[in-house]
C-alpha cells in the first residue's frame, strides 16, 4: 500500500462517552496521538453545549450520534471551540446549522486561515481524509473570557491570558461541578505540542491550571485525570518544557539548528511517550521565540518528519 494511501481505521470504533459529573461528558478516543483528540459536552435543562469537535466527519458523527443517544436528543445550542487545530475543530460544519460557536479571536484568525484543510496532512501516513466537512468558524469571539448559563448551569469559557499551546486557547470551566476541559493545555501520557504557541506561555500556564482547583480534568488527548494525579501530570509537564527551552538555549549558543540538535537529544524519561517527533516541532517555537521572528509551520514540519525516518503515523484515516 502506498504510504499516503487511505485505509481502514482500527480506531474509529473506539470513542466512547465517560460521564464525569451530572450531566457532563467526556468524549475520548484512544489513542490520543495524532488528529485523535477529546472532546465533551455539558447539559442544562434546556440544551447542550459541545466542547470541541474532531477531526473527521466519521469521528465527528460518532461523537454527536453517541451524544445524542445519551441525552434523548437534547439540542445542542452552543459549542465551544479550545484552540484551531482541525482535531478539535474540522467536524464544526457538522453541528446544527442554529448552534453559536464560541472560540478565542486569534483562534478563529488561524482557522480561517489553515491550509492542512484544503491541502491536507501531507506530513502524516496514511494522510487523513476528512470527510464531508467544511469550514466552519466561531461566530462569537472571546479575547479574555465570557459565561455561559444553560439550563441554571454555569460555564465559564477562559483564555490562560497568554499564548500556550496556541495563541487563541480556551478551557471550559464549571465552577459547580469542579470540572476542567483543558483542551491541549494537557496532553496525559503524551508528549506535548506547543508550536502553535508558546514554550514559555504553556509552562506558565500549568500554575493557571492548577489554580482552578479541579476535581476532574478532561485533557485534549489521554485519559481523564482526577485531582488526586493532576500534580504528577502537570510536573511531567513542566519537566517536558524546561528540558525543550534548556535544549534550545544550549543549540542556540552552539549555532545547531533545530533538527540537528533534536536527532542529538536524549529525550530521557520522555523516550516512552507517543508522538516524540514533536520536540522537532517545539524545539522550531522556542528557536523563533527567542529570535524574535515568525514561526515557518512548514519547515518545522518538514523537520520532524525528517527526525521521524518518514511521515507521521495517524490512525485516522476512514469514513466507513
Amino acid at each position: 500500500m502506498d504510504d499516503h494511501a487511505h485505509a481502514p481505521d482500527p480506531t474509529v470504533s473506539a470513542g466512547h462517552l465517560v460521564e464525569v459529573g451530572e450531566g457532563v461528558f467526556a468524549w475520548l478516543q484512544p489513542d490520543g496521538t495524532w488528529w485523535l483528540n477529546n472532546a465533551g459536552a455539558v447539559t442544562g435543562s434546556d440544551g447542550t453545549l459541545v466542547v470541541d469537535t474532531c477531526a473527521t466527519e466519521a469521528r465527528t458523527r460518532r461523537f454527536l450520534d453517541a451524544l445524542d443517544g445519551t441525552t434523548g436528543g437534547m439540542p445542542v445550542r452552543f459549542a465551544v471551540n479550545t484552540h484551531e487545530h482541525g482535531d478539535h475543530t474540522y467536524g464544526n460544519s457538522l453541528l446544527p446549522d442554529d448552534a453559536v460557536l464560541i472560540g478565542h479571536e486569534a483562534m478563529r484568525e488561524h482557522l480561517l486561515r489553515d491550509p492542512l484543510l484544503d491541502r491536507g496532512a501531507v506530513h502524516w501516513t496514511p494522510v487523513p481524509d476528512w470527510g464531508a466537512v467544511t469550514r466552519r468558524v466561531p461566530v462569537v469571539t472571546v479575547r479574555s473570557d465570557l459565561t455561559v448559563h444553560l439550563g441554571g448551569r454555569r460555564i465559564d469559557v477562559v483564555h490562560p491570558g497568554g499564548p500556550a499551546h496556541t495563541s487563541g486557547d480556551l478551557v471550559v470551566w464549571l465552577p459547580e461541578d469542579r470540572v476542567l476541559f483543558a483542551g491541549d493545555l494537557l496532553f496525559v501520557g503524551l508528549t506535548p505540542l506547543v508550536f502553535g504557541g508558546s514554550v514559555e506561555g504553556a509552562l506558565r500556564s500549568l500554575e493557571w491550571l492548577a489554580g482552578f482547583g479541579p476535581d476532574v480534568v478532561v485533557p485534549g488527548h489521554g485519559p481523564v485525570t482526577l485531582a488526586a494525579d493532576l500534580p504528577a501530570v502537570l510536573a511531567d509537564h513542566e519537566r517536558y518544557y524546561r528540558f525543550v527551552l534548556g535544549l534550545a538555549s544550549d543549540g542556540r549558543s552552539e549555532g545547531i539548528g533545530p533538527l540537528e540538535l533534536a536527532r542529538s537529544a536524549d529525550l530521557g524519561p520522555f523516550a516512552d511517550w507517543p508522538d516524540g517527533e514533536r520536540l522537532v516541532l517545539n524545539l522550531h517555537r522556542a528557536y523563533a521565540e527567542a529570535d524574535g521572528v515568525p514561526l515557518d509551520m512548514m519547515a518545522a514540519l518538514d523537520d520532524a518528519t525528517s527526525w521521524n525516518g518518514g511521515p507521521l503515523t495517524t490512525h485516522v484515516c476512514c469514513f466507513g
